[in-house]
């Protein structure tokens, strides 16, 4: 069955069972493989996207869900704070797999798209259920911040 959805700003047609879930599409289907597998469940955070800006886990999101909303992958971010978190990423040398990193990037952005100073708590409660296997915690809470500062300057 062919359903059209919108990634990135560009509309596609895909021809895949309703119930097949947003991550495998975007892979398969469109082979944006920034986003990861990671648990299937929706509990370690490595396929969040955003739908409608705000984020998604999409290994448990079936496509057939999506309606006329539209996806932002980690191919597709863009923008201040976009650039602000990922330039913060590289001078804290966050990754270290980097298998978690599109997960951990977009969780982020969308948290530094909401509060602009993000305390502890703020940055633990946006970033909980993001598991990082290398235990970067430390870094990316650095990189969040430094990512704030950016923004406000």
């Amino acid at each position: 069955m062919a359903i059209s959805i919108k990634v990135n700003g560009v509309r596609h047609s895909v021809d895949v069972d309703g119930d097949t879930p947003l991550l495998w599409v975007l892979r398969d289907a469109l082979g944006l493989t920034g986003t990861k597998f990671g648990c299937g469940i929706a509990q370690c955070g490595a396929c969040t996207v955003f739908l409608n800006g705000k984020p998604l886990r999409s290994c448990a999101f079936p496509i057939a869900a999506l309606g006329d909303g539209e996806v932002t992958t980690i191919e597709g971010v863009n923008g201040r704070t976009a650039r602000a978190v990922q330039r913060a990423w590289t001078a804290r040398d966050v990754p270290q797999c980097g298998y978690c990193q599109s997960g951990q990037v977009m969780s982020a952005i969308a948290l530094l798209s909401e509060v602009r100073r993000p305390t502890d708590r703020d940055i633990d409660l946006a970033m909980n259920g993001n598991i990082c296997r290398c235990a970067a915690y430390v870094r990316i809470r650095a990189a969040i911040k430094d990512a704030a500062r950016t923004l406000e300057g």
